[in-house]
């Protein structure tokens, strides 16, 4: 019997002591060990389609980030910004494509931040959820979040292009329209201007007692004064299949709504009631575009008449 007790506290201390080395790899692989592309030579933007890698942290080397640009010919200081958030797949270089014609014809910096990822298909909190947390659950400093990656590279922009905006637009699709929505509800000091969400799988709803992503519980939410900020939620009208891309299908998000449609506007509405019930100001607006379903590219050419009406001045 004592034999048998001593066997399995055996296996147990093994096991154990595996979950801990286990646990401690994928902690020093994810958090601790350098990731991300070599560091480029800081040179102005070429004209044109364009990258370089920067440190995506400020005070940090531990994680660098590629940045895709595109330039038009004739864009100069004082023009406009545009940051574009790509989807769940990552390509930020497929997102910058698709918005050369539209940056070319109306005279847009185009910067497509490209949050590389090897366990992107598991993980989504480094990215769309902001990097709020951890893999396992603990927070991160404020100076670490996705969102301050935003104004670190337009800092870099700025100063190494001899750039004197002070705003900055920014349009994402799906797992990008996830990113934008929270940042301008988490992050509403940012220098964002027109913030555009296209599509995306599903939201942070302004409930404190519901846990993040699904809620705003324990995080840093303003939403007095992420409602000044200008944020369009675009979505498609034709976006009602959850068979399309990546689509989230917890009980949290299913109580959103059957597909992105409802979910965009049942998200809308809500916070739209919030604004109503304390009497806030609100500068959030929501357009459904006809015809068009989950599609990156449509959706692209469909907010650029929200970047293009912005007024510098009405949303400070």
């Amino acid at each position: 019997m004592n034999k048998t007790f001593r066997k399995l506290g055996k296996i147990l201390i093994y096991i154990f002591s595996f979950l801990i080395l286990l646990i401690a790899g994928g902690y020093f692989y994810l958090y601790v060990l350098p990731k991300g592309p070599e560091i480029t030579e800081s040179n102005e933007l070429s004209t044109g389609k364009d990258s370089f890698v920067m440190y995506a942290h400020k005070n940090s080397e531990r994680k660098s980030i590629k940045v895709w640009t595109y330039k038009p010919d004739n864009w100069k200081d004082q023009d406009k910004i545009v940051f574009v958030m790509h989807g769940g797949g990552r390509n930020a270089d497929d997102y910058l494509d698709a918005w050369v014609e539209l940056a070319d014809n109306n005279n847009l910096l185009i910067v497509a931040p490209e949050f590389e990822n090897k366990f992107s298909k598991y993980t989504t909190n480094d990215y769309q959820e902001g990097n709020l947390y951890t893999f396992f659950g603990t927070k991160n400093p404020k100076s670490e979040w996705a969102y301050s990656v935003i104004e670190n590279i337009f800092d870099h922009i700025k100063s190494v292009n001899n750039i004197t905006n002070e705003q900055y637009d920014i349009f994402g699709h799906s797992a990008g329209g996830q990113f934008v929505h929270r940042m301008v509800m988490l992050m509403p000091e940012s220098r964002i201007g027109t913030a555009i969400a296209a599509n995306s799988g599903f939201y942070s709803f302004p409930n404190e007692n519901l846990e993040f992503p699904y809620g705003v519980k324990n995080t840093e939410t303003d939403l007095q004064k992420a409602y000044k900020k200008r944020l369009i939620i675009l979505l498609g009208e034709l976006d009602n299949d959850p068979s399309l891309g990546t689509f989230r299908t917890t009980d949290l998000a299913m109580e959103q709504g059957a597909h992105r449609l409802e979910r965009g506007t049942t998200f809308f509405n809500v916070n739209k009631e919030m604004k109503n019930k304390n009497n806030w100001t609100f500068n959030w607006e929501i357009e459904t575009i006809k015809n068009v379903g989950h599609d990156y590219k449509k959706m692209s050419e469909s907010a650029i008449k929200w970047i293009k009406n912005a007024s510098n001045n009405s949303y400070k």
